[in-house]
């Protein structure tokens, strides 16, 4: 009897330390993590190599890293216009320079989650700026994509456990169109010979709806320009506070 307890024991310490098979793993948190770049700063290129590593080998275990390419178009009068810029994104940058207090906005600017920004190609302080980032309470967000006409899409954006908003401020549902593998042979300016590789490159970006509680959802239709790759297009999308820039959760869908 004495034998039998004795195993019992010693079988029950092993299942007190042994991992339980079929465990769900823990779901990572998506992080938005956005870079300004533009095809006339010499200093953009190891940027966007950092952003690209970042979203290809997922380093961080906990952290599911999306990524956001915006190009700005203060470097297109240096002899080489950005055929990416927008006034749309230098003007998304300019109103986190504002929430940030940054006295000039530059490139490469990276941040993440619309709170902890870095020069886009420090390592370090990237890592730095994902960690904080991760410490902040995150909703979920489910992305919905589905055809209408050849080039046309219908975008369901549903968020839910949405952390509670800025006293004074308004939650906005935003979508990004990304589009993967694009690159550049560029002719003249600081970047004059090279060819540059792009990662995550906002082809377009739309506001669709408001979020006002810790539950929200929008649809809208877009069409898809012929000259886009369909098989590299991603789908983001994400609730931000419209004065904070503070980013509430995050989401995304391939188009493949």
């Amino acid at each position: 009897m004495q034998t039998r307890i004795a195993a019992l024991i010693v079988v029950g310490a092993l299942l007190a330390i042994a991992p339980v098979r079929g465990t769900p793993a823990r779901t990572p948190t998506p992080v938005l993590v956005e870079l300004f770049t533009s095809e006339g700063c010499s200093s953009c290129p190891p940027a966007d190599a950092f952003l690209q590593r970042l979203i290809d080998s997922q380093p961080f275990p906990d952290v599911q890293i999306i990524g956001l390419g915006h190009h700005v178009t203060y470097w297109d009068h240096q002899g080489w216009r950005d055929r990416f810029s927008s006034e749309t994104l230098t003007d998304r940058q300019r109103r986190y320079g504002d929430a940030l207090h940054v006295a000039d906005i530059y490139t490469p600017q990276t941040i993440a989650d619309g709170r902890f920004q870095f020069l886009g190609s420090d390592a370090r302080a990237g890592r730095r700026a994902i960690e904080q980032a991760l410490a902040q309470p995150h909703g979920t967000i489910a992305v919905s994509v589905q055809p209408v006409l050849a080039n046309r899409v219908a975008i369901t954006v549903t968020a839910g456990a949405l952390p509670a908003l800025t006293r004074g401020d308004r939650g906005e549902i935003v979508v990004a169109i990304t589009e993967d593998g694009l690159r550049s042979n560029v002719r003249a300016g600081e970047n004059s010979g090279r060819t540059l590789v792009h990662a995550a490159v906002v082809r377009r970006l739309m506001t669709i709806g408001e979020a006002h509680g810790d539950q929200a959802s929008a649809r809208t239709e877009t069409g898809l320009d012929r000259e886009w790759q369909r098989d590299n297009l991603k789908i983001v999308a994400f609730v931000q506070e419209r004065s904070s820039r503070r980013i509430l959760g995050t989401g995304v869908a391939s188009l493949r």
